[in-house]
């Protein structure tokens, strides 16, 4: 049985926050967001761009290109953002009526932006093990530049982050683009590095709270954070890479492609170099910033305009996400 990528979906909002604007807001010199941070704009959520109904548009794309007819869709799975129009929702329902797609169920999962990844791994599974399940669309939105906070040094890392929707449809028995196997890797020492301190149960949300803007992301332990990541976060991508490359039978040598995350310049260059990988084997989202979990479909739509996708080539979705968690799936492209 094979699993494979019939279609993908992006929607992005036109408007853009430039990084002449980002340098303003955060008193950071210009050189800095373009060269280091690798920011030349990012898009931002105009005023009916909500996280779901990103999704939903990039959704009906991803149908329009495959050809698929919605009532044929026997599973959805919302990947996007918690932080949607609503704080309690399950998002996929929503999709599901707005869509059409009355056959289907649906659920949300979460794993911050490796949520794509690890979203592919459980569809294959579930489709490998239920006869039932033959269709399964993938989609969400992202937009969690609403958290940022540009005055905050803390959280500098994260001055990337954009708004946009990404979907994909996988399909049994397709013969193209199909999906081999995937690697997940999470560690827990993260896990409450970087969060909105209120509005949980631990802190729920005062009038206090949003004029003093504690509503927004920050780093509890920030000199702790960057000495562990140093410690493991870029070789904690190669181990995933390498891990999902063993799995499906292949090896660094062979990729063609890497979809793989923004993220500043210097540690997306060292990915590269370590794989023995180019410029051209890849997309650097410079123009679009982090869009979360939605950076490896956006990746892939637009190798594909940029003829850098063909018939046969080995492509490597790659993630990570806050908490923190890795992972990476071998996709052979093509018929």
């Amino acid at each position: 049985m094979t699993i494979g990528i019939v279609s993908t979906g992006v929607y992005i909002p036109d408007n853009v926050m430039t990084a002449e604007e980002i340098a303003t807001l955060s008193k950071l010199p210009l050189h800095v967001v373009k060269d280091k941070m690798g920011i030349t704009q990012k898009a931002i959520p105009g005023p009916n761009d909500h996280t779901v109904a990103m999704g939903i548009r990039a959704a009906e794309k991803a149908l329009q290109k495959g050809n698929i007819d919605p009532k044929t869709i026997d599973l959805i799975i919302y990947i996007g953002e918690e932080h949607k129009e609503y704080p309690l929702w399950t998002a996929a329902i929503k999709m599901q009526e707005e869509l059409g797609a009355y056959h289907a169920w649906g659920f949300d999962v979460a794993l911050r932006c490796g949520t794509t990844i690890m979203a592919m791994k459980v569809a294959k599974s579930l489709m490998e093990a239920d006869a039932s399940i033959n269709t399964v669309l993938l989609a969400g939105g992202y937009r969690n530049s609403d958290f940022i906070d540009y005055t905050n040094e803390r959280t500098r890392f994260m001055f990337n982050l954009g708004a946009g929707g990404a979907a994909m449809i996988l399909k049994k028995d397709h013969t193209e683009n199909i999906i081999l196997e995937t690697d997940m890797m999470t560690d827990g020492s993260f896990s409450e590095d970087v969060v909105v301190p209120v509005g949980g149960t631990k802190e729920p949300l005062t009038t206090d709270h949003l004029e003093k803007g504690f509503y927004r992301l920050d780093v509890l332990d920030p000199e702790g954070m960057k000495a562990r990541l140093e410690q493991k976060s870029m070789q904690n991508f190669l181990k995933v890479i390498r891990h999902a490359l063993m799995k499906s039978g292949y090896t660094e040598q062979d990729i063609d492609y890497l979809a793989i995350l923004h993220m500043k310049k210097s540690a997306h260059d060292f990915v590269l170099q370590e794989l023995g990988l180019t410029s051209e084997q890849t997309t650097y989202l410079s123009d679009y910033g982090h869009i979360g979990q939605m950076d490896q479909i956006i990746s892939l739509e637009l190798a594909q305009k940029e003829g850098k996708l063909k018939d046969g080539d080995l492509a490597v979705l790659v993630s990570a996400g806050i908490g923190y968690a890795w992972g990476a799936v071998a996709v052979k492209w093509g018929s």
